[in-house]
């Protein structure tokens, strides 16, 4: 290895005063001393002190590791069976199985299990199957399934749409821009939350699922969107280069760039028609009362048919969520959290789940569901259905201890909320515990028991992030929290 000598602050200052001496020219010496002797002074930084190696893995450190773990029978039988077989089946908590009955107190009545299929709808899924109840009941029917297809066209339609006018608001900005790096990593996508389906319904309007079926590219939507992605970050370029053009002139600036994005929303929308089909403007629904009666509709728009069949305001629901990271009591909104641009960033409420509990049960007593989402992967027996806190025991299998609690796992991005389902049914003791909770999915009737799962009050604790409920079942304190001017998060907040 090459050693190289420390040089001493002496000589340092011999070199300096040597290399100052070599110039005549007063003024041309300062000017070149500050490119001789600023390289020349990191150079004998690195000489003096080398590279911090501090935090390296090194010999001694290796062998404290190495030496740390026993390789006696057990440990190499555990390394057997770890390495060769899937780490959920051997974690499966075997003194778990059959101590959760399938048995609820109360449910409410559901028509048939959806299935939103190879997508991240489930936002759209749960938030409509939390009205399907009421609307099996206004007609008198045995089932009903809303058109999700159709509402799915025009959420990405206007994600398109907000995309681009979140370049032309943000075209003077730096390409670097946080924001801006944000928009184009994010310009359009499948998931979201319950607050968009309210906007998009009472803008377009509902239609029966048989009036506007699935196809092929909303039940998988994973290339479609990859496609609508190119495009929209392609056309979010050329806005950016035609607004530093008209940069001086900024009432032509707005006008010409806002014709462009209407042309630009024309082949969005031709590849959204030819992907999911053409949404109706005019329709007549037919359809099969219990009494075996058929009827057959007026002819209606899909707004008509809204009005009529969602008879109560959506406005009326109010998003609750336990997140610990953050003050509770607080109205809490994300921007660009939204499909619409004319329409809300979703707001919520942060309070302790204990306090979501208590108006849960009541909204479910009184045979109204609600949306809940949550981190659904973690724990989950899909085969069973059960979401447990102690369904896997990893730190058994492995032999070390997971501590951190809701509020680390949601600082360090190790949870968040993942999956939207329909709060369905309830379970208490005989003194009015609650032990467990239904909930309603959305990936079809064979998943899990019979197309739900069931979820323990103690998971619900520890995962639950928001629900969707009337604001009749929140007391006053709760509605006026509603009131305040909400705290703005940035759109990459944790919580989107």
């Amino acid at each position: 290895m090459l050693k190289i000598k420390k040089i001493t602050s002496h000589k340092l200052n011999q070199l300096i005063y040597s290399t100052h001496r070599s110039y005549k020219n007063k003024t041309e010496r300062e000017k070149n001393m500050r490119k001789i002797i600023i390289p020349l002074l990191i150079l004998v930084t690195i000489l003096c002190y080398g590279k911090d190696n501090s935090g390296a893995v090194n010999e001694k450190m290796l062998k404290e590791i190495r030496n740390s773990i026993k390789m006696d029978k057990y440990t190499i039988a555990v390394q057997n069976a770890i390495s060769n077989n899937d780490i959920k089946a051997l974690a499966l908590n075997r003194s778990k199985q059959g101590q959760i009955d399938k048995q609820f107190a109360y449910r409410i009545d559901t028509p048939t299990i959806t299935n939103q299929k190879s997508t991240g709808r489930c936002w759209l899924f749960t938030a409509l199957n939390v009205l399907r109840p009421k609307i099996v009941e206004k007609y008198n029917l045995d089932d009903f399934k809303f058109s999700e297809n159709y509402l799915f066209f025009w959420d990405q339609f206007e994600k398109a749409n907000l995309f681009l006018e979140g370049v032309i608001k943000t075209r003077k900005d730096d390409i670097d821009n946080r924001k801006v790096q944000w928009l184009f990593q994010h310009p359009i996508g499948d998931g979201g939350v319950w607050s968009m389906m309210p906007g998009i319904a009472k803008k377009y309007g509902f239609v029966p699922k048989e009036i506007m079926p699935e196809t092929y590219q909303s039940e998988s939507t994973s290339m479609m969107r990859r496609i609508l992605r190119r495009k929209l970050r392609e056309q979010g370029l050329e806005l950016r280069e035609q607004g530093l053009e008209l940069r001086e002139q900024a009432k032509k600036s707005n006008k010409s760039l806002h014709a462009l994005k209407t042309e630009m929303l024309s082949d969005i929308y031709r590849i959204l028609c030819l992907s999911l089909g053409t949404p109706p403007e005019k329709f007549s629904w037919r359809y099969t009362a219990k009494n075996d009666s058929v009827i057959t509709t007026k002819v209606m728009t899909p707004k008509e048919f809204y009005n009529e069949a969602v008879d109560y305001n959506l406005n009326r629901y109010i998003m609750l969520m336990d997140d610990p990271t953050r003050e509770y009591n607080k109205l809490y909104e994300i921007e660009f959290d939204r499909n619409l641009y004319d329409g809300l960033n979703w707001t919520f409420v942060n309070i302790p789940s204990d306090e979501i509990k208590k108006y849960a049960k009541k909204s479910i007593l009184n045979d109204e569901p609600m949306y809940f989402s949550c981190d659904v992967g973690k724990q989950l027996d899909r085969d069973e259905g059960i979401v447990d806190v102690n369904q896997y025991d990893y730190e058994s299998l492995f032999g070390i201890k997971f501590d951190m609690n809701k509020k680390g796992r949601i600082l360090s991005y190790e949870s968040g909320s993942s999956h939207g389902m329909s709060l369905m049914g309830i379970d208490t003791t005989s003194n009015g515990k609650i032990t467990k909770w239904l909930l309603e999915n959305s990936w079809g009737k064979d998943s899990g028991y019979n197309g739900f799962l069931i979820m323990t009050d103690e998971w619900f604790d520890e995962y639950m992030f928001r629900l969707v409920i009337k604001e009749e079942f929140i007391p006053e304190k709760i509605k006026k929290i509603t009131k305040d001017k909400p705290i703005m998060l940035p759109p990459w907040d944790r919580m989107f």
